[in-house]
């Protein structure tokens, strides 16, 4: 019997419930876990082999049935997902969503369904979170380690200490696309399953010399076909602390003698694994002979609980993101005291018409700070256009803890925040998704323009009022008249407005 104490508890703890969902090309997978006094405890943990990858068409669209296949299984996690805040929810994707043609119109399904946002990652930001997944799970010492990561479309690989991921790499095999490729209608041959090995060593020498170079002192395997290797080799007895090279190809005899992936249960495969078993298997050979890995051991840590442990990080101000923007301004020598008076000014701005924007959900004041603190990024290219150099960085950089598209939004603004504007720029976006940028690139583009000089002064008051498309911005009339130039600029910028259909009013606010 429960006790009213106890189910005080219970209630009480159900506010500090955190999910994250990984929507693998293999697998989807989902934990759930609480908060208690700063430590996380794993409740549940749930995964369905969808193979999303194995739906892709040869147009690089993801076929329909994939898609229900997807649908199916995100509608029994949203079950569990009841009485879990949206906001306590994280949602990525990997590599089917990254090269899928059609992966805008899938995003909004699953979006629709869920009514959680859905990050689509980038191969290096999934190795990240991937290697924060198995460190976490780790005894905490100080050596450096490899960890490996056989996902359905993409296989990644890390070299780390501790929390800290040093080398991050994602090569285009996995498990499912490369059953595709060689294993298709099930029959296993020498001939074939050397022809996988031979396509993996070829990727992989793409980093050998790099990662042989760092080093490591322990080898971790982090996926589940590296966790069913493992159970096939400790259950017929080939090999029982970790995985061995020769305990590899004692495997790939057995395996290629049976003649059909069908045949695999023989050795204690598990149903859902026998068509991506042998395909697994030949990366992992490949992995072992190019980088020279002796024994490699299994961690349960993966994907999903490295995004876990990344947001609670940002929940507990410990957010990489920050960490990542701050890394872009030194590196790229922005004038950060600047940059920091473009930020105050954006939010200053932001504060007076987020209610009646729209823009009141924190992502929106994320992404307009990030953008104010990096506008000037480009300068490092050169001055010239440099709004369009700062682009091209943002988009195309690895940015640790941004989705892609994030990394879009913040490309957009600072491309957006001086000079020319027009709606081809954001002909990438739906209806739905352009009106707010362009709202926070408007903004910006004011914040810009009112610390055209550079002085660091105090900014004087000024008020600002929207309307949809209407703008108005008010200003003390002795203000406008000490500033002749800004009244200049803020004229200039109205016609840059009326390009987009927006009409910008400047007004002097009478004494009172």
């Amino acid at each position: 019997m429960t006790t009213n104490t106890e189910l005080n508890q219970e209630v009480s703890d159900q506010n500090h419930l955190f999910a994250a969902i990984d929507l693998g090309s293999n697998s989807f997978h989902m934990i759930i876990a609480r908060l208690v006094h700063g430590e996380v405890r794993v409740l549940e943990k749930m995964g369905e082999k969808v193979q999303l990858a194995s739906g892709l068409d040869e147009h690089q669209n993801i076929a329909q049935e994939a898609q229900d296949r997807a649908l199916e299984c995100l509608s029994r996690f949203a079950q569990r997902l009841k009485g879990i805040e949206k906001s306590a929810v994280r949602l990525v994707a990997t590599n089917t969503l990254r090269v899928a043609k059609n992966a805008a119109q899938f995003k909004r399904k699953i979006e629709s369904m869920l009514e959680i946002p859905m990050e689509v990652i980038a191969g290096q930001e999934e190795a990240r979170l991937i290697y924060l997944g198995v460190a976490h799970t780790l005894a905490d010492d100080s050596g450096r380690r490899l960890v490996m990561d056989i996902g359905g479309g993409s296989t990644e690989f890390i070299i780390g200490e501790r929390f800290e991921a040093k080398e991050l790499e994602s090569l285009h095999m996995g498990c499912v696309s490369y059953r595709e490729q060689f294993f298709a209608d099930g029959e296993i041959t020498e001939v074939q399953f050397n022809k996988a090995v031979t396509a993996a060593s070829r990727e992989l020498l793409n980093i050998r010399d790099n990662y042989l170079r760092m080093g490591w002192q322990e080898a971790v395997g982090a996926s589940g076909s590296i966790k069913a290797v493992a159970n096939v080799l400790s259950e017929l007895d080939i090999c029982h602390d970790g995985i061995t090279r020769s305990g590899l190809m004692e495997l790939k005899k057995r395996v290629i003698s049976l003649g059909n992936s069908a045949n695999l249960d023989q050795l204690g495969v598990r149903k859902e694994r026998l068509g991506v078993f042998p395909s697994g298997l030949a990366i992992l050979c490949a992995s072992f002979e190019v980088l020279a890995i002796d024994v490699m051991h299994y961690s349960d840590g993966a994907l999903r609980e490295g995004v876990l442990y990344d947001m609670l990080g940002r929940i507990q101000h410990e957010d990489v993101r920050e960490r990542t923007i701050q890394a872009l301004a030194e590196r790229y020598h922005l004038d950060q005291n600047h940059a920091s008076t473009v930020e105050r000014t954006t939010m200053m701005a932001y504060q007076q018409v987020k209610r009646d924007w729209g823009l009141s959900a924190p992502y929106y004041s994320d992404l307009l700070r990030w953008a104010a603190r990096l506008h000037e990024i480009g300068l490092t290219i050169s001055h010239s256009q440099y709004h369009k150099h700062g682009a091209y960085l943002l988009e195309h950089s690895y940015l640790p803890g941004f989705s892609k598209q994030v990394q879009k939004n913040l490309a957009v603004l600072v491309r957006c925040h001086r000079r020319k504007l027009l709606p081809l720029l954001f002909q990438d976006y739906s209806p739905e998704e352009a009106e707010p940028m362009m709202r926070l690139t408007l903004l910006l583009r004011l914040a810009v323009l009112l610390r055209h000089e550079r002085t660091g002064d105090v900014l004087a008051e000024f008020w600002l009022n929207v309307n949809r498309k209407q703008i108005t911005i008010e200003f003390a009339e002795e203000w406008l008249q000490a500033h002749p130039l800004t009244l200049a600029d803020l004229e200039m910028e109205a016609d840059y407005l009326s390009k987009m259909e927006f009409k910008l009013e400047v007004v002097t606010r009478l004494a009172e």
